[in-house]
């Protein structure tokens, strides 16, 4: 991996100040996507900052083992009107932000992190519409 400066990137994600390289960059694209931003702007609206400062924190716990977040990750997520499209796309962002920054294996785990949890969310989403149809 290569970085602006044509130099080699080999640098994993050890410290906070990764972290929030990670996340900034992640939620950057996010904010700018064609297909996730107005879902993340319109539940998120002006609280960006509040928002980020918690995702610090989640994978700060996640990769650094530094447990800094605690709440469920789950809960703001459960009534998104999001489908397997979205975590497609969620995840394609977060790997390309993660590929271009970082390498190693605290990148890798980051990547494989986002990707199950992506899984669990869809998963309990979509159990919940069922549900929730089902007792109509």
């Amino acid at each position: 991996m290569k970085d602006d400066m044509g130099t080699e990137n080999n640098r994993d994600v050890l410290s906070l100040e990764d972290i929030k390289l990670m996340v900034n960059t992640f939620y950057g694209k996010v904010r700018e996507d064609d297909l996730l931003q107005e879902i993340f702007n319109s539940r998120i609206q002006d609280r960006w900052p509040i928002h980020l400062e918690k995702m610090y924190r989640f994978w700060q716990t996640i990769l650094l083992e530094e447990h800094t977040y605690y709440g469920s990750p789950f809960a703001p997520h459960e009534h998104l009107p999001v489908s397997a499209v979205h975590f497609e796309r969620w995840k394609k962002l977060f790997y390309e932000t993660v590929d271009e920054n970082f390498t190693g294996e605290k990148a890798t785990e980051a990547k494989w992190r986002a990707d199950k949890m992506a899984e669990m969310f869809l998963y309990k989403i979509e159990y919940r519409r069922k549900s929730e149809s089902n007792d109509k």
